[in-house]
């Protein structure tokens, strides 16, 4: 059985340090500007007091975390120095160094994470950021990971308290995110799924109302049970991660540092998906397999399709949205396959046939991307819209809707980039309709937690 190992004083959002620890880094977030730094020396004696109770309070708390002492005793440190340097832009290479969450996935453990950071669909500054957070690890979890899904930078979390940069859509803690003068190897990525799964429960009852959808059993029992549904998304994300490094990758698979139309993105979030749903079919079919593995992976079949097509496709902006465009050629694709049905202002599933047709999508895109590999990049960006633009309608006044003769291929890739429009494929009447109900639900959901979910 998994070891649980809980903080040995039981730190909560309502322990003292913590709350100091807090109060003091979310009034140096009013003093820095977007690198991280405090230019106004006039404000410095009051970051200092600031940063003198961020290290007190960690040093007090530190003994809960015996785990992390040597994260704790290197980020004291960093503030120290950053303080000495008089707040420039701050460098906390050494104590994110020292932070390796991903040795210990133990069900339970808490983290104390304190650095100056982004937060991804959060705030764009690096601010100094707090948050207290637990492990969740599942023992089916720690099975399917010692086995054929390895990940061993994945590290699910769940959120016990946090500053302003995660009072946001933000549900992941990434290192890239950190304030550092030169960028190490990454060694974990956490991902907040009582997040995840809060929001999920939330939009798809409200959705299942709205389109007046009879949910399957399973689905309905996550909409009762927050743990179970955080549970599913640990399995979903833990297979969907590990997924952006394998397969038959024509480009980088993070596509870091390259400039795509964002089309190109959708495809990539989705194939890592639609890789989770296949793997989850399989698992559930395998007799063999732990049963709540198999109990699981049934669940996250009903997670994938759900939060693509009911939260991913209407959250966010039109502005490149390449979630959101993958929401809706899920969609799309299963209305096409005659498998889901929007038939006297009722939708329905037919689910014995949606496994076969999910896959089919999934499989498509696997294609795409085998023959990619022998294709020059700008093949490979049109074969990936004409993928997509034959199951979603791209903007009628689209350059790229009109074929290859219209592009400008003859210049650099960027061109072509530049003649995608914002929103390419705009939202179907289905979705405009829906998304002009859900839109209060869709916005109640930023801040969520599990303890807040319904």
């Amino acid at each position: 059985m998994t070891e649980t190992l809980i903080a040995p004083t039981g730190i909560t959002a309502e322990n003292q340090d913590w709350l100091r620890l807090k109060a003091a880094a979310s009034s140096l977030q009013s003093l820095q500007i977007k690198d991280g730094s405090i230019p106004d020396a006039g404000a410095h004696a009051e970051a200092s007091r600031h940063v003198s109770d961020i290290v007190e309070a960690v040093r007090v708390l530190a003994p809960a975390f015996p785990h992390d002492a040597a994260y704790l005793d290197a980020v004291c440190a960093d503030f120290s120095a950053w303080e000495a340097n008089g707040f420039n832009v701050p460098d906390f290479l050494s104590s994110l160094l020292a932070f390796q969450p991903q040795e210990q996935r133990r069900d339970g453990l808490q983290h104390l994470v304190v650095f100056p950071m982004y937060t991804q669909n959060g705030s764009s500054n690096r601010l100094v950021e707090a948050v207290l957070i637990e492990v969740i690890w599942p023992e089916f979890i720690a099975g399917l990971e010692a086995g054929e899904y390895s990940n061993k930078l994945f590290v699910p979390i769940r959120f016990l308290d946090f500053t302003a940069g995660y009072d946001t859509n933000s549900a992941v803690l990434f290192p890239e995110t950190v304030a550092v003068r030169e960028t190490p190897t990454f060694t974990w990525g956490a991902i907040f799924a009582d997040r995840e799964a809060a929001r999920f429960r939330r939009v798809l009852k409200a959705a299942a109302e709205t389109t007046r959808l009879e949910l399957p059993e399973g689905a309905a029992e996550l909409l009762a049970d927050q743990d179970l549904t955080e549970a599913t998304f640990v399995m979903w994300d833990l297979i969907h991660d590990r997924t952006h490094m394998r397969g038959d990758l024509p480009f980088d698979p993070f596509m870091i540092k390259q400039r795509m139309p964002y089309f190109l993105y959708s495809l990539e979030e989705l194939r890592c998906d639609l890789t989770a749903f296949r793997e989850s079919v399989r698992i559930e079919k395998d007799e063999d397999a732990d049963p709540e593995a198999r109990r699981h992976a049934k669940l996250v079949q009903y997670a994938i399709i759900f939060d693509r097509i009911f939260r991913f496709a209407i959250t966010g902006s039109r502005v490149r949205n390449y979630d959101g465009l993958g929401g809706q050629l899920l969609f799309a694709w299963l209305h096409q396959q005659h498998v889901l049905h929007w038939t006297d202002t009722r939708l329905t599933i037919d689910w014995d046939e949606v496994a076969d047709a999910v896959i089919a999508l999934g499989a498509s895109i696997d294609e795409l991307y085998w023959r990619s590999i022998d294709r020059p990049k700008t093949a490979h960006w049109i074969a990936a819209y004409q993928l997509v633009s034959a199951t979603v309608t791209p903007n009628p006044a689209s350059v790229w809707a009109k074929g290859p003769d219209a592009l400008a291929l003859a210049g650099p890739p960027r061109g072509l980039t530049d003649q995608v429009l914002d929103d390419e494929f705009p939202l179907s009447m289905f979705y405009e309709a829906l998304e002009k109900k859900m839109r209060p639900v869709i916005e109640s959901t930023a801040g969520i937690t599990g303890a807040t979910a319904l």
